[in-house]
């Protein structure tokens, strides 16, 4: 990297405006600009300076604000449409997603699935857009810190005239200050908590100059929570499932690797009753029927054991009981699972009867396990009743007649048999559902009548595991601490000079002008030192403060 050398003997960067140490311009827009672009001190920045590399053209690229904001927006409309139609989570867990969004929503839907929206948050174009961001911090945040840090490290007491009478607060008078003046004027930047540095007659007061580094504490906290946020999609580091235990039933808790298993030992449910709990209740309770009180899952947690033979049952070993309530979750290891949602008189199997319809006569009972049924029903005799079709969740029929589920669980079960008898060897089919029977290959001579329904109680969990709380919580702290540093406090500088009888004085902060004048003001209250003069075009030529009157008949 070339360098410029000032006069005053600092080597800075290429590209830099004003001297890191003096101040003095070092560009020929600088000496004639009326006000210096005090921003980054005038400090080379390397997007603005180098752009003949392919890693340069990348660097400028990112470094853009405008880049990082498109890339923001971009990011928060593909959010959006990510929500116009259901997430792949969401669908028919049997449907295939590639035919379900173009027969459910037509060509729309079809482009959905094919641009990755039906998938969106873990699709990979998504993932990057979030390491886009926080590629974007990271590059704009160094390509402006480092010059930053550099230049307010570096710079002199004695700044060059030049670079003082280009700042916005300045004033210079032909005047002799007395020492006692001088005193009091440090006197006031100490009451002020200024740091002051002296050198051969020139002072520098400075103070809260940590607050210049709350933006960029602020994309530290950003570039923490995007990573915490895209660990999310790493195995093992977040989980969040839904579990469904009925009654008695034991399951492998999802998410754990197949490590634990739950047994479900019993759900239990207690509804308000305005007779034992009070008659206050009873006008909520007419309005808005059955309030549930209380639900609690008794639960039995287990883990394999690796050494046993895996399915032989003598692989669990159990690890604890608990009662899960809401708001009182088992947790072991990382994992905590709540209590959610319950299904009470969950339907578990239905009974059919074979049935002659001409003569009224049942050849045969079938009772189908909702949860586990069985392909064929042999009743003997020549009788037999194949499952050619199972919908636990019947919805209606597709466009082409196909019967369709909307989930897994038996909320309203339908089926397709295919009846055989003596007198039909290749079987008559019949779709049943519950209140519809549907004859979809003509009349039958059976039929499949319906006997009766044995229900249990089922409970929802929620088995939830975050790894990357923490970093987000991390992120967000130091966000919020970035916030802070960078609106509740401002970075202000006063310098003041003796040169050849006169006095400079100036004064800069990067927001918060008037408190700045104020500042100046009071502290030079009392002495000789001349008030200083807003340079801004709808200001310039008028002293701000309460010294106007006399520096006015100082001047005469």
């Amino acid at each position: 990297m070339n360098e410029v050398k000032c006069v005053c003997g600092h080597v800075n960067p290429q590209g830099t405006i004003l001297c890191e140490s003096c101040g003095r311009a070092l560009t020929e827009e600088a000496r004639q600009a009326n006000l210096h672009d005090m921003r980054y001190e005038g400090s080379a920045r390397r997007s603005q300076t180098y752009n003949r590399t392919f890693i340069d053209k990348i660097w400028n690229f990112f470094s853009s604000v405008k880049v990082g904001i498109w890339l923001i927006v971009i990011t928060l409309i593909a959010s959006a449409l990510g929500t116009i139609l259901p997430q792949a989570m969401y669908i028919p867990p049997t449907a295939d997603p590639s035919e379900y969004y173009g027969e459910h929503y037509g060509i729309f839907g079809q482009v959905y699935y094919l641009l990755g929206f039906h998938n969106l948050y873990s699709s990979w174009w998504y993932l990057l857009l979030i390491a886009s961001i926080g590629v974007s911090l990271v590059i704009c945040s160094l390509d402006r810190v480092i010059p930053l840090y550099r230049a307010l490290k570096n710079q002199r007491v004695d700044r060059h005239e030049g670079f003082l009478k280009r700042q916005r607060l300045f004033n210079r008078k032909d005047i002799q200050v007395t020492d006692a003046d001088i005193e009091k004027f440090k006197k006031g930047l100490k009451d002020k908590r200024y740091k002051i540095r002296v050198k051969d007659g020139s002072i520098l007061a400075e103070k809260a100059r940590f607050s210049r580094w709350g933006p960029y504490v602020n994309h530290i906290g950003l570039i923490i929570f995007l990573i915490g946020g895209m660990l999310r999609f790493v195995p093992g580091m977040y989980v969040d499932e839904v579990l469904w235990l009925r009654d008695g039933e034991t399951r492998t808790i999802p998410g754990t690797n197949n490590e634990y298993v739950l047994e479900n030992k019993k759900f239990t449910v207690e509804f308000y009753d305005a007779e034992k709990d009070g008659e206050v209740f009873q006008p909520a309770l007419d309005k808005a029927g059955p309030v549930v009180k209380e639900f609690q899952s008794d639960v039995v947690l287990y883990q394999r054991d690796p050494d046993a033979t895996l399915g032989t049952g003598d692989d669990l070993v159990k690890v604890k009981e608990h009662k899960i309530r809401l708001n009182e979750p088992l947790k072991f290891d990382d994992y905590a699972i709540y209590q959610v949602d319950f299904k009470q008189d969950e339907f578990q199997s239905m009974t059919f009867a074979l049935t002659d319809k001409e003569e009224e006569k049942e050849i045969g009972e079938v009772t189908i396990d909702l949860f586990d049924p069985q392909d064929s029903y042999d009743l003997g005799n020549g009788y037999k009743v194949e499952l050619i079709g199972y919908y636990p969740d019947f919805s209606g029929f597709a466009e082409n007649g196909e019967p369709q589920t909307d989930s897994p669980n038996p909320n309203n079960p339908a089926f397709l048999f295919k009846m055989i008898s003596p007198e039909h060897p290749d079987g008559e089919v019949s779709f049943t559902a519950i209140r519809q029977t549907v004859e979809p290959l003509g009349e039958t001579e059976y039929k499949m009548a319906f006997k009766g329904i044995d229900t249990r109680n089922a409970t929802a969990l929620t088995v939830r595991k975050d790894m990357t709380l923490w970093i987000l919580a991390v992120g967000g702290a130091i966000f919020l601490l970035g916030v802070i540093q960078g609106s509740f406090w401002m970075h202000r500088r006063i310098w003041l000079q003796r040169k050849d009888g006169e006095i400079l004085i100036a004064g800069h902060t990067n927001k918060n002008w008037y408190g700045l004048k104020q500042d100046i003001t009071h502290i030079i209250s009392g002495t000789s030192i001349p008030d200083v003069i807003d340079q801004t075009d709808e200001n310039k030529g008028k002293k701000v403060g309460i010294h106007n009157d006399r520096t006015s008949s100082n001047k005469q």
